[in-house]
């Protein structure tokens, strides 16, 4: 039997339309993606590959999550919102990471990546979400970071102040994140911040379907 028999997963959540210009069967890409997203750096899902049969770089696997440009499903009703910031390394820069989170769900309903975290930018990242979700009569639930708050004030939001309950949910997130570029150093070396972007929101995506 084949070794590519093995690989009959099928991952509705990634969109392989890119396929038609890739030599790689549809089915170890999947594998590739999902096992890159869900903890393997890209040399282990290189090895991974290789055990199956298939011989593919690096560069490869990692171009694979890029061109699927991976997004968390919009359309979402949330009647609570945790929101945070938080900091991530890009080669020696720093920038924030801003997630919305729906803690009945566990799910991400949206993140970016921003060079620095101020009240415009939160004001952004909010209505970015209200764009992609119904979060008008939401309860945002957020620290004390003065952005959020002041962003959410000025939009308009309701919002309560919670430490722990709810907003450990979007604590868990950023807990995984942290756990993915701490175990693999170079996950953000190298790369530019809409690259390191590209791989957050795919495994935002991952995330919402573990």
């Amino acid at each position: 039997m084949p070794k590519t028999a093995r690989l009959t997963e099928c991952t509705e959540w990634i969109d392989l339309e890119f396929v038609e210009r890739e030599r790689t069967p549809r089915e170890i890409i999947e594998k590739g993606i999902r096992h890159h997203l869900a903890g393997l750096s890209l040399s282990n899902t290189v090895i991974l590959l290789e055990e199956l049969g298939v011989d593919r770089s690096r560069v490869a696997v990692h171009n694979w999550v890029q061109k699927a440009d991976l997004q968390p499903a919009d359309g979402e009703d949330p009647d609570r919102v945790a929101v945070d910031q938080k900091a991530i390394r890009i080669n020696d820069e720093q920038y924030w990471l801003y997630a919305a989170v729906d803690p009945q769900t566990n799910r991400i309903l949206h993140s970016r990546l921003f060079p620095t975290y101020t009240i415009p930018i939160a004001r952004e990242f909010l209505t970015e979400l209200a764009e992609k979700h119904d979060v008008e009569d939401a309860l945002f639930l957020v620290d004390d970071a003065d952005d959020l708050i002041g962003g959410l004030r000025r939009e308009n939001y309701s919002y309560r102040v919670e430490q722990h309950g709810f907003r450990n949910s979007v604590e868990r997130v950023f807990r995984e994140v942290e756990r993915r570029t701490s175990s693999f150093s170079n996950c953000f070396s190298h790369v530019d911040p809409p690259t390191a972007e590209t791989w957050l929101q795919a495994h935002a995506v991952w995330w919402n379907h573990a």
